[in-house]
């Protein structure tokens, strides 16, 4: 008899020490008030009770004020504080669960039991470690994204819609100016996503400036030179040399650049995201690689240095940051135009292949290379807004209208005809959601000269103006294999311009 009262002892303490540790984990400081220090444990259920009201209101903020709250949990220093604060209650956290174990009384249970409640106090311990180091995680990549969010831009819509200025520079050392050689405007639906993407070329001449312009008096019939060395990725630096007409911007360069961007196309500009290669290859790293189907060799060098390589072709060609660098940013052996076209593949890959797990797995130095790359006018408080709409874009036919050559003379531009493309584009967009959706409907992108490639399925055919008395109307939008993308930039070696070639080839598509 005395034997079974002892076994049931052992067993009633044994479920007692393993209830003092799954309380403690579960209400913090309960154990304490109960068994130990009161004081203690009233403080710590108060603390713990406040954050858990935090977290519930986080989550309704989610649920009901998503735009705002994502917005305050973005701002860097609302990040680093969440970040200090989770790992002060970790570590609080963990020091009342050791206190669990000890009031517990653990030297007074069988070896067994005593192994057990110590293993499970430290498997308890290491998840929610680990937790808080995903969470502190999650919250530094935050700061990083608020960091490159400063907001600033237009939040008010133009015209149901809003109109992004996409710039690719190369901010590379030993370059005059800071010279966008890639330029784009996506403009995109308000409410349903559907983006037009409009692409201007580098080396486009004659741009006007709007009457309100401050550099307008001083190029009255567009931005011309003598030695017709004014083009259009040069105004960025025009902009700088004038930074007296624009005593209340930060960036001058980039003022008159969306001055110049805004009245060429006859859009108002909401925001920018300006991609600077120096990082491109560290993001592209930190993805993993991009795939790519390539129809030619693509040099790497050439311009100012020796070509010490080339990127085969092939179907589904791996490419690490450097090789996708080089692919972007290539002028050898080919033409602006054909540099625009691999410009778009590369981001429209970087688009597509960031897959949910490599986001969940490299957040952090996601996030870090993105700092490097990106500078834009977008807030926190806009982001979810403008994410909702680029994820019902994926799903949406996007048209890509590039303003080059037969369908613009960038020696001698036709503005009044890129305006009515502008909002000819536009107009046809926006019937497409009046109408029902094609389930098998693909990308579409209008090119601005006709094309040839390697593969037939990739390139798309030649077309004829759609006015026969002008060879400078608009082609007929064409099928194509590309998805929407944001243009990357491209070094500029001082060569002269490419002018309108006869063909551009189609050099790639995303798998």
């Amino acid at each position: 008899m005395p034997s079974t009262k002892t076994a049931a002892a052992r067993s009633v303490q044994a479920r007692r020490a393993f209830g003092f540790v799954l309380m403690s984990a579960l209400l913090p400081g309960s154990v304490q008030w109960f068994a130990g220090n009161r004081a203690v444990g009233r403080v710590a259920g108060r603390v713990y009770a406040t954050f858990a009201v935090l977290i519930a209101v986080a989550a309704l903020g989610l649920a009901f004020f998503r735009g705002p709250t994502v917005g305050f949990l973005l701002t860097p220093a609302v990040a680093t504080i969440v970040r200090v604060a989770l790992w002060v209650l970790f570590i609080s956290w963990a020091l009342l669960l050791l206190d669990a174990w000890r009031l517990a009384g653990p030297l007074r249970l069988h070896q067994r039991t005593r192994l057990a409640l110590t293993a499970t106090t430290l498997a308890l311990a290491l998840g929610a470690g680990s937790v808080t180091a995903v969470g502190s995680s999650g919250f530094q990549a935050a700061g990083n994204v608020g960091v490159v969010l400063r907001g600033g831009g237009d939040t008010e819509e133009k015209a149901g819609r809003y109109n992004v200025l996409l710039l690719g520079v190369d901010a590379a050392e030993g370059r005059d100016g800071l010279r966008p050689d890639s330029i784009n405007v996506a403009s995109v639906d308000a409410e349903t996503g559907r983006a037009v993407l409009f692409g201007l070329p580098r080396n486009l001449r004659k741009v006007r400036f709007p009457l309100a312009s401050p550099l307008r008096p001083l190029f009255p019939d567009g931005y011309v030179c003598p030695d017709n060395a004014c083009l259009l990725n040069g105004v960025y630096t025009l902009g700088e040399e004038h930074a007296d007409l624009y005593p209340d911007e930060a960036d001058p360069g980039l003022a008159a650049m969306r001055e110049a961007v805004s009245e060429t196309l006859g859009l108002e500009l909401n925001y920018y995201a300006m991609v600077d290669m120096a990082g491109f290859q560290n993001l592209i790293n930190a993805m993993g690689g991009i795939r790519l189907n390539i129809a030619k060799p693509i040099p790497m060098g050439g311009g100012g240095s020796k070509i010490h390589g080339y990127i085969e072709p092939g179907e589904d060609v791996q490419l690490d940051g450097y090789q996708s660098l080089w692919f972007a940013r290539s002028r050898a052996e080919s033409s602006d135009y054909e540099r625009m076209v691999r410009q778009k593949c590369v981001m429209s890959a970087m688009a597509n292949q960031l897959d949910p797990m490599t986001v969940a797995t490299k957040f952090v130095e996601l996030s870090k290379a993105g700092g490097d790359v990106l500078r834009t006018d977008v807030g926190t408080g806009e982001i979810t807004r403008l994410a909702e709409l680029a994820l019902r874009a994926q799903e949406l036919n996007i048209v890509s209208v590039n303003f080059t050559p037969p369908l613009i003379v960038t020696a001698d531009p036709d503005f009044e005809l890129i305006r009515s493309t502008v909002r000819e584009k536009i107009e046809a967009s926006e019937a497409l959601d009046e109408a029902p959706a094609s389930p098998s409907a693909e990308p579409v992108v209008t090119s601005a000269a006709p094309s040839s490639s390697a593969s037939e399925e990739a390139a798309p055919a030649p077309v004829e103006p759609a006015d026969e008395a002008s060879s400078e109307a608009a082609p007929e939008p064409t099928e194509s294999a590309s998805a929407d993308v944001v243009a990357a930039g491209v070094e500029d070696d001082g060569e002269e311009p490419v002018s309108a070639p006869d063909e551009v080839e189609l050099v790639c598509s995303v798998p």
